[in-house]
């Protein structure tokens, strides 16, 4: 397995936010120094009550730490840009990290982003698809012409291809089952939503495999997944740690109206053990190398990312989950 650093980039706003960006240089020196593989940041916008780093400034200036680590984008929210800049933003990405660059792109399920945006929502799935048939086609180096309902183009040339050849990877983000079969369409895998329980997702894999099947696409060589994780070095420590800071996290998430776009039967409308069964890995070491078995075992998982901070969260504590996470857990999965 691989395992990623998924950069909390959400803080509290009365925080010094220079400081809190200095916060995930460390982290990410850290993480190399004990053996993750790879840095993703994720992406919203109006993301209040809480700040925002945005993913490709951030992984741009997080390159600079992270020698032979991957980066990516977990994820961007694709229809909310114009196809042409993110191809030549994200080549760049490319060029800067030495060619290990992931393109986590996703849907979004605000409403708030789309109109401050000048976007109707329900134009949002078209926009996706349109944004990444154009962001392949440019990647090539030829000319495009493109006429479609939301992007024309008319023989334009990006001035930046990426590295890699014949692109990056295109992981894409997917809540509903109509998303997961999408993903299985359109992308190279697809990358599992950190809030949905396990037998959820063990569900929609299988969706995933037979529309990939019937679509006449390979299997995915990949099956990544972000969870929500803090290890401490006892199990109730960890759970008592962890829930003063993920609990205000999911409330917000409420108000978001996150749990809305996930599958029907999720909710987070639950007490925190209840919320965090089969959704969060929290614990010592012994019981998160448990939780990433089983997880490994019942969906094939080649890549795992982790949350390890939360918003309001000292960077003691994140300091120690990367290292338990390093020194205790991966070598389990060499």
């Amino acid at each position: 397995m691989n395992f990623g650093l998924a950069l909390s980039v959400q803080h509290p706003p009365e925080d010094s936010q220079a400081a809190r960006f200095r916060d995930h240089l460390e982290q990410v020196r850290l993480a190399r120094s004990v053996g993750f593989d790879s840095v993703w940041a994720s992406q919203h916008y109006l993301a209040a009550p809480f700040t925002y780093f945005q993913p490709i400034p951030t992984l741009a200036r997080v390159a600079a730490e992270a020698e032979g680590m991957t980066l990516g984008t977990g994820c961007l929210l694709l229809p909310l840009h114009h196809p042409v800049e993110v191809a030549e933003q994200l080549a760049t990405l490319d060029v800067i990290c030495g060619g290990r660059f992931i393109f986590g792109a996703g849907l979004g399920y605000r409403d708030v982003e789309n109109e401050a945006m000048g976007q109707h929502p329900k134009e949002r799935v078209g926009r996706l698809v349109e944004a990444l048939e154009i962001i392949e086609r440019l990647w090539t180096g030829e000319p495009v012409s493109y006429a479609g309902t939301h992007f024309t183009l008319n023989q334009v040339r990006i001035s930046m291809v990426p590295l890699q050849r014949p692109r990056p990877p295109i992981w894409l983000a997917a809540n509903s089952d109509a998303g997961v079969r999408r993903a299985a369409r359109l992308g190279d895998a697809w990358l599992m939503n950190p809030h949905a329980t396990l037998a959820t997702l063990e569900r929609q894999l299988a969706l995933f495999r037979q529309a990939r099947a019937e679509a006449g696409k390979p299997p995915a060589r990949e099956v990544p997944m972000t969870k929500e994780c803090y290890v401490a070095p006892d199990a109730a420590g960890a759970l008592a740690e962890a829930r003063p800071l993920l609990e205000p996290k999911y409330r917000a998430y409420q108000r978001w109206e996150q749990d809305k776009a996930l599958p029907a039967g999720e909710s987070f409308a639950l007490g925190f053990e209840e919320l965090a069964r089969d959704r969060f890995i929290l614990g010592d070491p012994v019981k998160v190398r448990e939780e990433i078995s089983r997880y490994r075992e019942r969906l094939g998982i080649t890549t795992m990312t982790f949350r390890l901070q939360w918003p309001g969260m000292e960077q003691a504590k994140v300091l120690r989950s990367i290292r338990l996470l390093g020194e205790k857990v991966f070598p389990h999965f060499g």
